[in-house]
């Protein structure tokens, strides 16, 4: 299984977190699985950016961005040449290493 780690971030993970993931699951569903709550407004659908994340390392590794992705990512706080929503990126077998951005586009956090 591969370890997703996840840079420390205030809210989410405020000392860091290593985390194991299932081949072809999201980011986002491994994420949620290890009660790390990212934002996922639109309930992982690829319709919105709150699930933005920077993938540090094994970037590589993922599934290729589609364009619906590429385009809504346009829209994403802190956009960076690695950036993916977590929702629609694909674990493979390599180990990640992912940012949450500090903020959002979303302006009303609900519970999920």
């Amino acid at each position: 299984m591969p370890v997703i780690k996840i840079l420390p971030h205030p809210e989410y993970a405020p000392e860091g977190a290593e985390i194991q993931a299932n081949v072809g699951d999201s980011i986002c569903e491994a994420l949620l699985e290890h009660d790390i709550e990212i934002e996922h407004a639109c309930e992982m659908s690829c319709a919105c950016t709150t699930c933005h994340v920077v993938v540090r390392k094994g970037y590589d590794s993922l599934n290729p961005p589609e364009e619906e992705e590429e385009d809504l990512l346009d829209r994403a706080w802190g956009l960076e040449p690695q950036s993916r929503l977590s929702c629609q990126a694909i674990v493979a077998k390599e180990d990640l290493t992912v940012e949450i951005p500090r903020y959002s586009i979303n302006h009303a956090k609900e519970k999920h």
